[in-house]
């Protein structure tokens, strides 16, 4: 870098937060665990287990159940999405997926709303229920994620009520650092990281959360192939308060197998782990000359208008 942070970054007004001669690394993990827990998504339609199943599914090797998921990979997080329009439904989807989590001995649970929410009290009613039905069940989850509508001009809602009794990340409303900044004034108190918002934003945000207080996560679009590398690394260095979402090996297994015979700890949970230590120590340590796939050609075109 040429300049340092205070060149991107702007301080929330009334914040005793400078970034005057700071660079990411200031505010990276260092050295990056070789490990990082790995959480498992749920969907709204995905078996728990063999009461749900229809006949219908396929019969690949890879589990079909939850249940299976967890024994089969050692999953200690779960990321359950719900609804947002039935609370009564995604009650009884966080007992369910809860009690399928204890059986099996993980530890944590995530409510991921994806935007679909309208108002504070549609979640804080869901989660003064638990508190109430399923102490165990509340206490499980870690963090709620983004219930409410993305765009935060449009939807400005006071949310301090939720982060009052769950840590509330911010995740498809974070496309940038300023955003992250209206965030912190409506109350979101966390900030899921993508790389798929490219590097540079997932970095810059990581670090005006860090230097606010924000606590972060690693969320998932989906990495497969080389796209996982730089997703794995993103979260091994931002200091996550758990880990990481990763799915590619839930959804479409076999698309790495190329670079999952390089980087064998990478693309299948362990314990419910990633293990990045065939990363290296410096740069993102793709080992490409090793990995036995036929890249395609770049599509940018490089001639002059």
């Amino acid at each position: 870098m040429n300049a340092d942070l205070s060149h991107y970054l702007t301080p929330a007004d009334g914040a005793s937060v400078s970034f005057t001669g700071l660079y990411p690394a200031d505010f990276l993990v260092l050295p990056r665990p070789d490990r990082v827990v790995a959480w498992h998504s749920v969907g709204a339609s995905d078996a728990l287990d063999e009461s749900d199943l229809t006949g219908d599914e396929p019969q690949d090797g890879y589990p079909v159940t939850l249940k299976d998921w967890i024994a089969r990979d050692g999953l200690t997080c779960l990321k359950v999405k719900l609804c947002g329009t039935d609370a009564d439904w995604d009650y009884a989807r966080m007992v369910c997926v809860g009690r399928l989590a204890m059986e099996g001995d993980a530890l944590w649970l995530c409510a991921d709303f994806n935007c679909t929410a309208r108002e504070p009290d549609y979640v804080n009613a869901i989660l003064d229920r638990l508190l109430r039905e399923q102490p165990r069940v509340y206490g499980m989850i870690l963090y709620v994620e983004q219930p409410f509508p993305y765009d935060l001009e449009a939807h400005p809602l006071d949310v301090r009520s939720v982060a009052a009794r769950k840590p509330l990340f911010m995740d498809e409303s974070a496309h940038d650092w300023r955003l992250v900044r209206r965030g912190r004034e409506l109350g979101w108190t966390g900030v899921a990281l993508k790389t798929c918002k490219t590097q540079s934003a997932a970095l810059l945000m990581a670090c005006w959360a860090r230097a606010h207080g924000l606590t972060l996560m690693v969320q998932d679009l989906t990495n497969p192939m080389l796209a996982q590398i730089p997703h794995v690394l993103l979260a091994a260095h931002a200091g996550t308060v758990m880990g990481l979402e990763s799915n590619a090996m839930q959804f479409y297994p076999e698309a790495s197998a190329p670079e999952a015979r390089v980087h064998p700890g990478l693309y299948r949970r362990r314990g419910g782990t990633l293990n990045a230590s065939t990363l290296g120590t410096t740069g993102f340590g793709y080992r490409l000359d090793e990995i036995e796939r036929e890249l395609p050609p770049c599509s940018v075109s490089h001639e002059r208008g």
